[in-house]
């Protein structure tokens, strides 16, 4: 990093957490008792600050990493300060905390960035911060900067996993993934994603090895015809079949895969991988949860994706492989057939963007959910086009943790796209500085409307006498 680059940097920093706390401010004086999933965290944490440790409310789906963390925080800050009463591991004391992971997750965003494109000397200074600047303030996460959410954490430490295993820190990276599963059990699958990164890394120099002997160059592994899949795939399938190669990737991973079989005990032990109320959260192949990721994506990266190159390269894809397409077609109208669920929380609770969305879109009509199929596959050809940059063994890794992260959830939350979204977002590509500048003056109007009507546009149900307010 040079100078110029430090100070734009450390500036961009600073100015972000100025106007975060004039946010948090702001949102502490008009919401100043727990919110929404609030109501249970914070007297959970409130009771792990009293040294209640074996006190757990049944309703709270997660392990108890960001309670313990808030007590290691402000049980010595509150020593040091001399704070005493009811300030101590209070409603605003305990959101703070998320603020705090929120500066930590841009630093980590920017570093990411830094290494992920280490090798582009094309990329300057500025389009780092700028690009960095963008996805710390990335709307879903940064609304729940403000509420005392799991989610900074859960990013804070999957993020930091994910920065280790890149430098080659697999120890530390597989700690860190524990700790991020400690926040949220269903990010293990990214611990598996930094395994995955580790593997992928080591099949592309094998697979680059085997062309150069062959000195076939019509073959790459960064190529998507289906003849290069199919000598792919065989490629894989031989090569882990050899006992020695599959030694090798266990000397390579062995960190990752200590930390899934403890996961995998704990399931055992736990009798699933929900520790509290279970009803709620039932495991299914919802399949249908990939297209609404692939048009979550396409909306908070329309830069990327929707552009009219990118449709007319689309449009030339279609007529030149009008079978294959016309084969995903099918495919996907039976997924959405066979595998769509509507959870009771997405049609009752009208505080929510996805209660509106299914609402306006969904139940509009029987047939809305086939006919959004071209947008789709679209969706998932441009997806996979920005992405062609990275080798086919990574993108098969990445494809198969966003499977598990999002496939066997019912419900419709957005909050479940964060980080497939994320470390998508950091593998892809830099824009043009116009571009990146549309980027981020969009998600800087989604953050506005979004806190304008959390803040001033409350209402009540009516058999209820509470305040509600329209969040994520």
């Amino acid at each position: 990093m040079g100078r110029s680059e430090a100070y734009g940097f450390s500036g961009a920093v600073s100015g972000a957490f100025l106007l975060s706390c004039l946010l948090f401010a702001a949102i502490s004086r008009r919401q100043r008792g727990p919110y929404m999933d609030e109501v249970f965290h914070v007297p959970q944490a409130q009771a792990y600050c009293q040294g209640r440790f074996l006190q757990w409310d049944p309703m709270i789906t997660t392990l108890p990493g960001l309670y313990l963390l808030s007590v290691g925080v402000v049980k010595p800050a509150a020593w040091l300060l001399g704070w005493t009463g009811s300030v101590v591991c209070s409603v605003g004391m305990l959101r703070f905390i998320n603020l705090l992971f929120s500066a930590g997750n841009f630093y980590l965003l920017y570093l990411l960035l830094f290494k992920i494109h280490q090798k582009n000397k094309a990329v300057s200074g500025f389009q780092r911060i700028l690009s960095t600047l963008t996805l710390a303030i990335f709307p879903t996460l940064y609304f729940f900067t403000f509420l005392y959410y799991t989610d900074p954490g859960s990013v804070f430490f999957t993020l930091f996993a994910y920065l280790m295993c890149l430098y080659g820190n697999h120890k530390t990276s597989a700690l860190l993934g524990f700790c991020g599963f400690m926040f949220r059990q269903t990010n293990i699958v990214w611990t598996v994603f930094c395994a995955g990164n580790v593997v992928a890394e080591k099949l592309n120099e094998v697979w680059k090895t085997e062309l150069q002997k062959k000195k076939d160059e019509k073959i790459s592994s960064r190529k998507g015809s289906f003849s290069d899949l199919t000598r792919i795939l065989q490629f894989l399938v031989e090569y882990l079949i050899l006992p020695k190669n599959l030694v090798t990737l266990i000397a390579l991973t062995w960190p990752y895969i200590i930390l899934v079989s403890l996961f995998f005990v704990f399931v055992f032990i736990n009798g699933g991988i929900v520790v509290g109320d279970r009803s709620s959260h039932e495991a299914c192949f919802h399949f249908p949860q990939l297209f609404y990721f692939l048009s979550f994506t396409v909306f908070f990266s329309f830069p990327h994706l929707l552009t009219p190159t990118k449709i007319r390269k689309f449009l030339l894809s279609v007529r030149k492989h009008p079978v294959q397409y016309s084969l995903i077609t099918v495919i996907s109208l039976f997924l959405i057939w066979k595998f769509t669920y509507v959870h009771k929380y997405l049609l009752a609770d009208n505080r929510h963007y996805t209660f509106y969305v299914w609402r306006k879109v969904f139940q509009r009509h029987e047939l809305v959910k086939y006919v959004l199929v071209p947008f789709y596959i679209f969706a998932g050809w441009s997806f996979a086009d920005t992405l062609k940059s990275k080798s086919i063994f990574w993108i098969l890794m990445y494809f198969i943790c966003l499977v598990a992260a999002t496939v066997p959830q019912k419900l419709l939350e957005f909050r479940y796209f964060i980080l497939p979204f994320l470390i998508y977002r950091l593998n892809i590509p830099f824009l043009s500085l116009y571009r990146q500048l549309l980027e981020l003056v969009f998600y800087i109007l989604v953050n506005t409307v979004t806190f304008y009507l959390f803040l001033n546009r409350t209402f009540q149900w009516e058999n209820s006498d509470e305040v509600q307010r329209f969040m994520w």
